[in-house]
């Protein structure tokens, strides 16, 4: 365990890596003060440099073994590092702590195994070799990159540089001087010194880092020099230096040099002669010289020092390094003592000029310029600058070229573009005269053109460096004055004067022989012309002759046009490259010169179509135009690609692309010109000029946004690039180091461009696209497999080519673009994956990427392990986020694949996690994919909680955290006294949060549980809902709202799951805390304002909608969380949830009554939600509330308005206002709204069912009978019409019910009504739907409104007119079917609750007893109609009672009966109409009564016809088995009692029905009797109008078919009413189950009432019936005998318990019967508000008439 307290314990010592990552900016650290504070720690070893390093020494070894902080084993490994480095024990003791912190890959576990293991050891030992040198590399680094940028202006960190170079300055030549030498002088190690390790691969490693510490050190004091002056006494130091160490090449081990280390040598070379040169100040010397003050110069007075570099000097000459050393040692003894001008100073002069120095200037500007540090090489430009112009003032050309004119000038234009490519220098030449310095050279290219175009071009090509100087180039080339031509022989159209010194043309001359019509040059008579050079060799000739170059460059393309195909063609195309250059640099430097330059743009696709062509292509031209149009398409890509399909150079398909299958095989694709000379000639010659080009025009095409079919153009291209390149470019011949790289980087560009092609330019055709091809082709072919290849270099070989290159800080180095290249490579793999079509199998780049490979070597593994890669933090970020995507899509185990690393791996994400210095990408990022591995990942996520069971004493398990959890960072991430500091800004805060909200969603419990007891996890966790956010008008930190909506999901989901007793205390302090800090309000009132906020900027605030989307969402969670948990929460309070509703409502207004965007609509939508859900449940809250209906009303207005399909919004909004109007119902002042919301919901009733009746048709034509499916939350298309009970068309009926139920007196309907056709579409639709059987809660919903209506006279009477019987009575039929043996199918056990057709067959009837109730006679012939055509069923159903007791079954007859009741006050015309029916129904109607009595008499029996008919045991019979009424419970296991009681409840809501039933049946009957005062009084009435409908009998009833009902039928329903009003009566022992005990008082008085209700009119009927048999003729005389006998004691036995019933006090009989609907008062209950007495005198009274 001493090892892992070790590495805990927080390293006192910041490395010097990362010490450079920080001064970088790579790091968590960029603020200045930060730097700074860095800087003024470290600036003392900076100061020291390398000797900041010390030797071993004794008295270190001795602290080493003292110190009791380290563990023994380190100490001993510490002691080897020490001796194989050669370094001070403790230094190596901290070397091998930062290694174990930043670089040791494995566990600290394994750590010990490895140090006991002596190879494993040896290993180790070699890795803290390389780190160690990377340390002092790093140093060295630090200090070069303070002297590049600390008078750098544009440098953030400028300032803070500048202070810390003030104070290294004093010394820090001579330190970093001394360590040079000690370096050039030092030994070789050896195994003698450094142990048995030090081997010759050892040594060369040691050698290498020996001459890179070299360079950086030279490095250093150059760029000091650069700033600061040197004493003649140091040159003369570094000189003897240099002359010692022979610039480099005489290195004291100079028997290790291998070819490897060439490069680092010409480096040293370089730098030591920049050194010297630098030192001799010229820039100053020619500032001195100009102004005539040479003796300000430091080496004016220092004539000692100058004899001596004298001596030193001219000893020099045998290395091409001394060149400019004394060139500029010749040019400034020239100019401080011209007299002095000895032998010496010529011989000096003539040794630099054959050194060749100007072609070694340019050799080493070159040089410079490709590796390193690019400031570096722009000082040295600067440097040689001043040397240059200042010897060409000096001396005369002529004069400085050794061997041959040509050669010699080349090289010095060489040189001098090389120096003019620095920034800033050629502003700087084109301000100084034209007769000083490199302007001389400019001269003399000039005198020479157009003979040779190439100097003068390549000179002014290097002179473009900005807009400005664009101009002058353009305008010197336009205004040329000289014309120089060569002749071999004299021409005969020339006057010349004696001494051939002056030419005259004449005649006049086409410059160049080109057809006529074309762009030409014409030379006039008489123009003179100078002539040069005379002699053998020829004449050259100076026209004086004005002209524009660009003119003459035009007609230069042309001739390469011309004579293309004849052997002069490479001779011209070395005349035309320059052009082509040079238009190229001057477009990408201003595009606005590019018209002037038409004549030579539009003119390089026919070069390129003719010089592709032919046989052996000019390769370099063929670039320089390519590179042309690459500039022109970043511009104008439709143009270039218009014209560039003609030329035959690109890829093209000879077919047209149909299908994918097809476009990926390639078929009918021709490779183009580009393609042939690919493969002929550049793969053979291994340089790859063009391609490089190719790739970058076909990627600026794509990124240039061309129209779908010019897309569609390139698809070729693209497959070339993907077939024929990717796949195989690294197998290619290349002659240069780096180019594979910048290939692999190109064409990876190009794909991650075409991913990156927004998709909506593209149509979904069957056709491919550019970028479904490009998916498909990653996915499925060969070019997947080499994104996979790339993407498995591995952080190894990554780190050592970057290792491998000559210094540190390059920018594009090939580690660099390696790097680059990995980083596309993830960013292609993660966009194929994302946007790839789903499908069922399994891509072979989805197989490559997780397949397990043995040994840790798969995919997967490579991918996490870059976590290693310290250099660039962007490589490990981007691949996290591919691990991520991978983890979340492929069916694999991260953990799996990473074998046995995944310990030291997850160790490796935690110490970047841990670190403050550590780039906060990286932390959110792996913070990102640990969230995703919560949910797909379950053995990496335990790898990382990292928790350890400790088992209690009560044998549940509890867990700990482990030592490296990724928890206890997450905990120290939300830390509220950390929020704000630089290591968690908001968007770490953010991810943390996440990533516990995964582990409180995944359900997490283990490590659910160790957080919630970890002390102020609670208080920690809602700081942030504490806090008060900037108003979302400002610019809100999008994070903190998610980082909000993250705190309220994980509290919702903690009280959601946690049982409200067992909540953590910190977590109910903070709850209350909330309430009573009002945040409740704050939160309300801020979530309102950022969906205002986002109705308000329609467009720009889009960008961070889903942040806000979120935090509504939470809140919505939290709020309707807190309608059932609203004493957790403690939000108890009506005045604080009236304000939430309030501010719900505002939200949901402000967001759907604006023009309306997407987002708007998904927020309204959101707040709708929420609003229905708080009106259903804080109704008491409500129901006080200020008015609500109106801004629904405007909001729904707002929603029927907009043209999108919003019906789920819809539907919320039309829920909202039926509950409030049930809730509020119209409060006066709300009136107003009625005429205008009414009127609003008509007409989506109207267009509603309209719609319907088109979809129904259209499904009915399709055969497609669909179910009624209750399918939810989907917005449907309007195409297919859907029927659903919360859809938008049956909310809106319910609304119109309920608005219509308020609006008692019907005048703001009808008015409506008549101007909305409502009631004929509704009709319309309900008769489609009942004669298809579809459509059922729509039909129910327009019933129920229907039935509103029919309650009032003017309802009923425009509902009858609207034709409501066509629609109902015959459509109706189909709704059931009636068997053919009489009995009924239709008769069902299914719960009378839910929707089912039967329900709409009972709502119909209803319908029609209402309009018939309403409307009475005005609508007897419809409902005699529609009793006709419905007999069978009606008859049916009276029987039916006697067989199902269901409820539905029993509602049914109910409203069957009360129908029947409503038609009987019309006897006489249903006599007339339907005679037969008639009789039928009566008879039916008596049998029902019997039935009933019989049921309500033996409850015992009932209570078995219930038990058998729902339980098990069916009776045989034509009667289907349904679901069972959920009054009996199904759970056989709940406890008897309960149990019983529910079958007692069931058994009582039965009885409750069948005695509506029998009362509505006597009270119909009633009208088929005679009237008892008329029969009683009225002697002369016709009998034979009433039938007998009881016979003569006074037995009990039978539950029997077979026995008639009769007058004992009668007396028994009176006696059964009897007991039952006892019984109520009765207050039994609770145990039994009394109606009493089951039902409410009221219902018991209602009980009580209707049992009156039934006596009333039984006697009545009784009466009646009696009377109409004494009166009867036709019944013998001794019968009617027994009639009065029978009926005279059982009434004399009635009439005593009546009046005993009636002394105890019992309910009058009701005016109004509680069923729905009011009952005609009968005559046996007038006047029985005052008493008893009129109806017990009615029944005396016929007592005493029948015992007479």
């Amino acid at each position: 365990m001493a090892e892992t307290k070790m590495a805990e314990s927080e390293l006192c010592v910041r490395s010097s890596r990362e010490l450079w990552t920080i001064l970088l900016g790579r790091s968590a650290l960029r603020e200045p003060a930060q730097i700074e504070a860095e800087l003024d720690r470290h600036w003392e070893r900076l100061h020291q440099g390398l000797s900041y390093y010390k030797p071993p020494s004794s008295a270190s070894a001795t602290k080493v073994k003292e110190n009791k902080d380290v563990a023994p084993p380190l100490k001993e490994f510490g002691l080897r590092i020490s001796k194989l480095l050669g370094l001070d024990e403790q230094q190596s003791v901290q070397i091998l702590q930062c290694y174990l912190q930043e670089d040791y890959r494995g566990t600290r576990n394994s750590l010990k195994v490895v140090l006991q293991d002596e190879r494993q050891s040896q290993a180790l030992l070699l890795k803290i070799v390389d780190y160690y040198y990377e340390e002092r590399m790093c140093l060295l680094r630090c200090v070069l990159l303070l002297l590049t940028y600390f008078q750098d202006e544009r440098h953030p960190y400028r300032a803070e540089y500048s202070n810390c170079v003030n104070k290294l300055e004093k010394d820090l030549v001579s330190n970093y001087q001394s360590q040079f030498e000690n370096l050039f002088k030092a030994e070789a190690p050896t195994w003698e010194t450094h142990g048995n390790l030090m081997t010759e691969r050892q040594v060369s490693r040691w050698f290498l880092q020996c001459l890179r510490e070299q360079s950086l050190l030279l490095e250093i004091i150059f760029l000091y020099y650069a700033y600061f002056e040197m004493s003649p006494a140091d040159l003369l130091i570094f000189t003897k230096m240099f002359k010692e160490q022979g610039f480099g090449l005489r290195q004291t081990n100079r028997h290790l040099v291998d070819k490897s280390m060439d490069a680092l040598v010409d480096r040293i070379g370089y730098l030591s002669s920049l050194i010297l040169v630098e030192g001799m100040d010229i820039d100053f010397l020619q500032k001195c010289a100009l102004e005539d003050c040479t003796e300000q110069h430091q080496f004016y007075n220092a004539s000692d020092i100058s004899k001596e570099m004298d001596q030193l000097l001219v000893t020099f000459g045998d290395i091409p390094h001394h060149g400019p050393v004394l060139l500029a040692w010749v040019l400034l003894r020239h100019t401080l003592r011209p007299d002095e001008t000895s032998p010496v100073i010529r011989r000096i002069g003539g040794t630099s000029l054959q050194l060749g120095v100007f072609k070694y200037i340019s050799t080493m500007l070159k040089g410079l310029g490709s590796s390193g540090n690019n400031c570096t090489a722009s000082t040295a430009k600067m440097c040689i600058y001043g040397l240059l112009s200042f010897v060409i003032t000096s001396f005369e050309e002529e004069s400085l070229q050794a061997d041959g004119v040509a050669t010699n000038c080349s090289h010095l234009i060489d040189a001098a573009c090389e120096v003019l490519s620095a920034p800033s220098l050629a502003e700087l030449f084109w301000e100084m005269k034209p007769n000083m310095g490199l302007g001389m050279i400019l001269d003399s290219a000039v005198g020479m053109f157009p003979h040779k175009i190439g100097p003068l071009l390549q000179l002014l090509t290097a002179l473009l460096s900005n807009k400005s100087t664009v101009k002058k180039v353009y305008t010197f080339l336009d205004k040329m004055s000289f014309y120089t031509q060569v002749y071999k022989h004299k021409p005969n159209d020339i006057i010349s004067k004696d001494d051939e010194t002056l030419w005259k043309r004449q005649t006049p001359k086409l410059l160049y022989p080109l057809g006529l019509g074309q762009t030409n040059l014409w030379m006039p008579q008489g123009v003179l012309g100078q002539v040069v050079i005379a002699g053998d060799q020829g004449y050259v000739v100076r026209w004086d002759y004005s002209y524009s170059s660009w003119t003459l460059f035009t007609c230069e393309i042309e001739m390469l046009l011309h004579v293309v195909s004849t052997a002069d063609v490479i001779a011209h195309c070395v005349r035309v490259k320059p052009i082509l250059d040079l238009v190229h640099k001057i477009i990408s430097t201003d595009w606005t010169v590019s018209d002037c330059l038409l004549p030579l743009t539009s003119r390089i696709y026919m070069l390129l179509q003719r010089l592709t062509s032919v046989i052996n292509p000019p390769v370099d031209v063929i670039a320089s135009c390519v590179n042309c149009l690459i500039v022109l398409a970043a511009r104008m890509p439709g143009k270039v690609w218009s014209s560039l399909h003609h030329t035959g150079f690109l890829p093209f398909a000879s077919s047209p692309l149909t299908n994918m299958a097809q476009s990926v095989s390639a078929e009918g694709m021709k490779a183009g010109n580009y393609g042939n000379l690919l493969v002929q000639i550049e793969q053979p010659r291994g340089e790859y000029a063009v391609t490089i080009a190719f790739l970058r025009l076909i990627t600026t095409l794509v990124k240039g946004q061309l129209g779908s079919t010019q897309n569609k153009g390139l698809i070729p291209c693209v497959l070339l690039v993907l077939k024929e390149m990717l796949p195989t470019y690294h197998k290619w011949r290349y002659n240069t180091y780096g180019v594979r790289e910048r290939i692999g980087c190109l064409i990876l560009e190009l794909v991650h461009a075409i991913l990156n092609l927004s998709p909506e330019g593209e149509d979904q055709g069957s056709t491919p696209t550019l970028q479904s091809l490009c998916i498909y082709s990653l996915a499925n072919t060969e070019a997947g497999q080499a994104v996979v290849n790339i993407m498995g270099v591995g952080v190894d070989t990554i780190d050592m080519v970057l290792a491998a290159q000559p210094s540190g800080g390059g920018s594009e180095g090939p580690g660099q673009i390696l790097i680059q290249t990995v980083k596309l490579a993830f960013s292609v793999t993660n966009n194929v994956i994302r946007l790839k079509p789903p499908s069922d199998v399994v891509s072979p780049l989805e197989q490559a990427l997780t397949q397990h490979g043995g040994h840790g070597n798969n995919l997967i593994a490579v991918l996490a392990k870059y976590i290693y890669h310290k250099h660039d933090p962007a490589l490990p970020r981007l691949a996290v986020q591919l691990l991520k995507r991978l983890a979340t899509v492929a069916p694999m185990s991260v953990y799996a694949c990473l074998g046995n690393d995944a310990a030291a791996i997850r160790d490796a994400f935690l110490t970047r996690l841990q670190s403050k210095t550590e780039d906060m990408r990286i932390k959110v990022m792996i913070l990102e994919f640990l969230t995703v591995a919560v949910e797909t990942q379950p053995g990496l996520i335990e790898l990382f909680l990292n928790l350890e069971a400790k088992d209690s004493s009560e044998g549940s398990k509890e867990f700990l955290l482990g030592e490296w959890s990724c928890l206890q960072v997450v905990l120290d991430l939300i830390d509220s006294k950390q929020q704000g500091k630089y290591w968690c800004p908001p968007l770490l805060h953010r991810a943390a949060l996440a990533f516990l909200l995964a582990l409180w969603q995944d359900r997490r419990d283990s490590a659910i549980s160790v957080l919630r007891t970890k002390e102020r996890f609670w208080e920690n966790l809602t700081t942030p809902l504490f806090g008060t956010l900037t108003p979302p008008s400002d610019t809100t930190e999008p994070c903190v709202l998610e980082t909000c909506a993250f705190v309220m999901k994980i509290i919702g989901l903690e009280i959601y799951y946690v049982v409200s007793g067992s909540l953590e205390q910190s977590l109910k302090d903070a709850l209350q805390k909330f309430s009573t800090g009002r945040r409740y309000e704050y939160w309300s009132q801020y979530v309102k304002s950022l969906v205002c906020r986002v109705a308000e900027t329609e467009e720009e605030g889009i960008c961070s909608f889903s942040e806000t989307q979120m935090l509504i969402s939470a809140w919505r969670m939290l709020l309707i969380l807190s309608t059932n948990y609203s004493d957790v929460m403690q939000l108890t309070e009506d005045s604080v949830k009236l304000k939430l509703f309030m501010d719900v409502l505002d939200g949901a207004k402000a967001a759907l009554i604006v023009p309306m965007s997407v987002p708007c609509l998904r927020l309204g939508s959101m707040m709708a939600t929420l609003l229905l859900i708080l009106l259903k449940q804080w109704k008491s809250v409500l129901a006080t509330a200020p008015d609500i209906l109106s801004p629904l009303s405007l909001i729904l207005e707002s929603v029927l308005q907009a043209d999108q399909q919003l019906d789920r919004t819809k539907a919320k909004i039309f829920s909202a206002l039926i509950s409030v109007l049930q809730i509020q119902g119209l409060n006066g002042g709300e009136i107003s709204q009625l005429p205008q919301l009414l009127l609003s919901v008509c007409e989506t009733v109207k267009d509603e069912a309209l719609a319907l009746i088109d979809s129904t048709r259209h499904m009915s034509q399709m055969g497609d009978v669909l179910e009624d499916d209750e399918s939810m939350e989907t917005d449907t298309p309007r195409s297919l019409q859907k029927d659903q009970r919360d859809g938008v068309c049956v909310l809106a009926l319910h609304l119109a019910k309920e608005l219509c139920r308020a609006d008692e007196d019907g005048e703001h309907w009808v008015l409506v009504m008549r101007k909305v056709p409502v009631l004929p579409s509704v009709l319309s639709a309900v008769e489609l739907s009942l004669r298809l059987k579809h459509n059922l809660f729509f039909t129910e919903a327009a019933l129920h409104l229907l039935l509103t209506l029919a309650r009032t006279p003017q309802g009923a009477a425009a509902v009858a007119g609207a034709g409501v019987i066509q629609t109902i009575c015959l459509p109706l039929l189909s709704v059931y079917e009636v068997s053919s043996n009489g009995t009924s199918q239709g008769f069902s056990r299914k719960s009378q609750d839910s929707p089912c057709w039967p329900g709409v067959y009972r709502l119909c009837m209803s319908l029609m007893e209402s309009l018939l109730k309403t409307l009475r006679y005005n609508f007897v012939n419809e409902a005699l109609d529609f009793v006709g055509v419905h007999q069978e069923r009606i008859l049916q159903c009276l029987n039916a009672v006697r067989t199902v007791q269901s409820l539905a079954c029993l509602d049914e007859a109910d409203h069957t009966v009360g129908f029947l009741l409503q038609l009987s006050s019309f006897c006489k015309e249903w006599q007339f109409h339907l005679p037969k029916l008639l009789r039928d129904v009566q008879v039916n109607l008596c049998y029902l009564c019997q039935t009933c009595t019989y049921l309500l008499h033996s409850k015992k029996m009932l209570h078995h016809y219930l038990q058998v008919k729902n339980g098990e045991a069916l009776p045989p019979g034509p009667l289907p088995r349904s679901h069972r009424p959920p009054q009996t419970p199904s759970k056989e296991a709940a406890g008897g009692g309960e149990r019983e009681e529910a079958e007692q409840k069931a058994l009582l809501a039965v009885q409750c029905s069948l005695l509506k039933i029998l009362s509505k049946t006597l009270a119909t009957l009633q009208h088929f009797t005679p009237d008892c005062c008329q029969i009683l009084l009225d002697q002369c009435m016709d009998l034979a109008e009433y039938r007998t409908l009881f016979v003569l009998s006074f037995t009990t009833p039978a539950f029997d078919p077979d026995v008639a009902p009769s007058f004992g039928t009668l007396l028994a329903t009176i006696n059964v009413a009897l007991s039952m009003l006892g019984e109520m009566e009765k207050k039994k022992e609770p145990a039994s189950f009394s109606i009493a005990s089951l039902a409410s008082s009221d219902e018991i008085q209602a009980l009580k009432s209707l049992l009156m209700f039934t006596m009333e009119n039984c006697f009545y009927v009784l009466i009646s019936q009696a009377v109409r048999s004494l009166k009867d003729p036709s019944i013998l005389p001794r019968d009617k005998q027994r009639l009065k006998q029978e009926l005279s004691s059982e009434l004399s036995t009635l009439l005593s318990s009546l009046s005993r019933h009636f002394r105890r006090g019992s309910p009058s009989s009701p005016a109004i019967l509680p069923s729905s609907q009011t009952k005609p008062p009968t005559p046996g209950s007038k006047g029985s508000h005052e008493g008893q007495e009129p109806f017990i005198q009615l029944v005396q009274a016929f007592a005493r008439l029948v015992q007479r």
